[in-house]
């Protein structure tokens, strides 16, 4: 019964021709007991990685500090950017050796340095690479979008705009899911962090 719960949210990733597109809804609920409504779930883990959450707030936020340090780490050692692959590896490596207590998040990592991509990771370190996904317990309802209208070598515009359509979609079905949303945009130039109200 632990499971009823489990914090819900939803958090898609698109990639597009230059780069990706995170986006998460802004409510943290506990059963049915909505706890706050402008909670930030997309995250900045370096130049050109973000990643997005579903799940335990806390949880993601440790493990993107500790990612981001390590990722600092390895920037000064090798003087190149961390690919976005790597970021989700070290992310898989720590949520593995604390699966017997584990990181109660599901996770959307996704970046660029030659071209984007995306990596979603579950509780126990799972990485499933793709060129979009959502996560959380809107997920069904934002897949259904993101499989009907994902294209290959969408613009910025176009991703932008199905991210949005497919957050909303979940909110409209997913009671654990709303109060707005928050659009990291990561590109070869940076990110672009966006939140709308609604």
């Amino acid at each position: 019964m632990a499971f009823q719960f489990m914090p819900g949210a939803t958090a898609v990733g698109i990639t597009f021709s230059e780069g990706v597109v995170l986006a998460a809804e802004k409510r943290v609920s506990y059963g049915n007991f909505v706890i706050n409504k402008n909670t930030k779930k997309t995250f900045t883990v370096t130049d050109f990685v973000g990643a997005a959450c579903a799940g335990m707030i806390a949880d993601m936020q440790v493990l993107v500090r500790q990612v981001g340090a390590l990722a600092k780490i390895r920037k000064l050692e090798t003087r190149r950017n961390v690919a976005p692959n790597s970021i989700a590896k070290l992310m898989s490596v720590i949520m593995f050796e604390r699966r017997f207590f584990p990181l109660l998040t599901q996770v959307i990592v996704g970046g660029i340095i030659d071209k984007p991509k995306i990596y979603t990771l579950d509780p126990v370190g799972s990485v499933l690479p793709d060129d979009y996904a959502a996560v959380g317990t809107g997920a069904e309802m934002a897949l259904g979008v993101l499989d009907s209208e994902y294209k290959n070598e969408m613009s910025r515009e176009q991703a932008r705009e199905l991210a949005i359509k497919a957050i909303k979609s979940s909110i409209q079905r997913d009671s654990a899911s709303g109060d707005g949303l928050d659009v990291l945009i990561t590109t070869s130039s940076g990110h672009t962090d966006e939140t709308m109200s609604f």
